[in-house]
């Protein structure tokens, strides 16, 4: 089992959240789901991604993080970090 683990930042009625969450459920990857409206620490990380604002989804993926990132762009960033660890 790999140490990495995916982080979703996202928030209820979010279209690109949603679009992300399909493929990240479906993949079977450790995946963290945090919804920036209940939980301040997420909002406030995701600020610090996305230089002030709270764009969502953010992703983070061991040490690489995305604002708005395509799945192929989750995937491709987990197996490179998998194979870091």
């Amino acid at each position: 089992m790999s140490a990495v683990e995916i982080e979703f930042y996202w928030r209820p009625g979010c279209g690109f959240c949603s679009a992300l969450h399909r493929p990240l459920s479906a993949s079977g990857l450790p995946v963290r789901e945090i919804n920036i409206w209940d939980d301040p620490d997420g909002a406030a990380r995701v600020r610090e991604i996305a230089n002030g604002t709270e764009t969502v989804p953010t992703v983070v993926v061991g040490e690489r993080t995305f604002v708005n990132p395509s799945w192929p762009e989750v995937e491709a960033a987990y197996k490179e970090q998998t194979e870091r660890v």
